[in-house]
């Protein structure tokens, strides 16, 4: 078994975790992440810039405040803000340190991070700590979707049922059409549009596959035109994606979509990622070209 492989099956568990530390009234997180009314910036790279899309979403549906997702070397660090959150899982990415350093003392900030006394812990005003969810793959699986459970218990998402539905999709079987398809374009909507974007990079990180990503009502606006015979048209959220299965099928294409939590959804996705980087020879663990943190001189 691969570190992904290992690293995916334990979703479940660490997503347990992180809620049950977004929900300690003694434990770091309450202070550390934004208050109702906050107006708040979430930076990241790669992954965590998809992550903090969902984030930014997900907190401002739920009125507690106007919040922007930007990636790290793009931030408007002119811009006024209550707080900002950084997210980077090996704490030593520059542009996160970059920005940090830009912004100290002149904007509260915040790290979540998986390692305690990285750069990026000492260059934050606060931290959350997911060394649970580290990983040693290249390619992010757990640490990304625990640290969005962590956001989302923080925003006071029930969350009750995630535990089972991850272990249901680690569970089920892959259909052996989608391992052998060709193309592949998620959809999302909402939170669950930054879902969708994490699930294209990780079918292209460890898969080297075409893929795409979009809001769900874009997919008639152009992507439909990719469609075709052994295309994929995934739904990352829940309940129905609002297509009708003729928009995909017609031209030669599977609509696929559980209607379950996006994040349970990603967890296969991942999977197969990992069963189509396997049918083609390659490392799910160490892609090409790519490295566990992006360190610039």
């Amino acid at each position: 078994m691969s570190y992904t492989e290992a690293e995916i099956a334990s979703q479940p568990d660490c997503w347990r975790r992180a809620i049950a530390l977004a929900r300690d009234p003694e434990g770091p997180v309450r202070e550390a992440l934004p208050r109702a009314g906050e107006r708040v910036a979430v930076v990241g790279c790669g992954t965590s810039w998809f992550i903090a899309q969902s984030y930014a979403a997900l907190r401002e549906s739920a009125g507690q405040g106007e919040t922007d997702a930007f990636a790290a070397s793009e931030m408007p660090v002119g811009r006024s803000y209550d707080r900002v959150v950084a997210l980077s899982r090996s704490g030593t990415t520059t542009e996160v340190l970059e920005l940090l350093g830009d912004l100290r003392g002149t904007v509260p900030t915040t790290v979540i991070t998986a390692v305690p006394g990285s750069p990026a812990v000492a260059a934050a005003d606060a931290a959350v700590v997911l060394d649970f969810a580290d990983e040693e793959s290249v390619v992010q699986t757990r640490w990304a979707t625990s640290e969005l459970a962590l956001l989302r218990a923080h925003l006071g998402e029930p969350l009750e049922g995630l535990e089972a539905e991850g272990k249901a999709a680690l569970a089920e079987p892959l259909p052996d059409d989608l391992v052998a398809g060709g193309q592949f374009t998620f959809l999302g909507r909402g939170w669950s549009y930054g879902v969708a974007l994490e699930a294209a990079l990780k079918m292209r990180e460890a898969a080297g596959a075409w893929t795409e990503a979009y809001p769900v009502m874009e997919y008639r606006h152009g992507p439909i035109s990719v469609t075709g015979p052994g295309s994929v048209v995934w739904w990352l959220g829940e309940g129905p994606s609002c297509l009708a299965d003729a928009e995909v099928t017609g031209p030669g294409g599977r609509l696929v979509g559980y209607g379950r939590d996006p994040l349970a959804e990603l967890v296969v996705v991942q999977r197969l990622a990992v069963a189509i980087a396997t049918a083609r020879g390659l490392d799910p663990d160490r892609p090409r070209n790519l490295t566990r943190s992006v360190i610039l001189p």
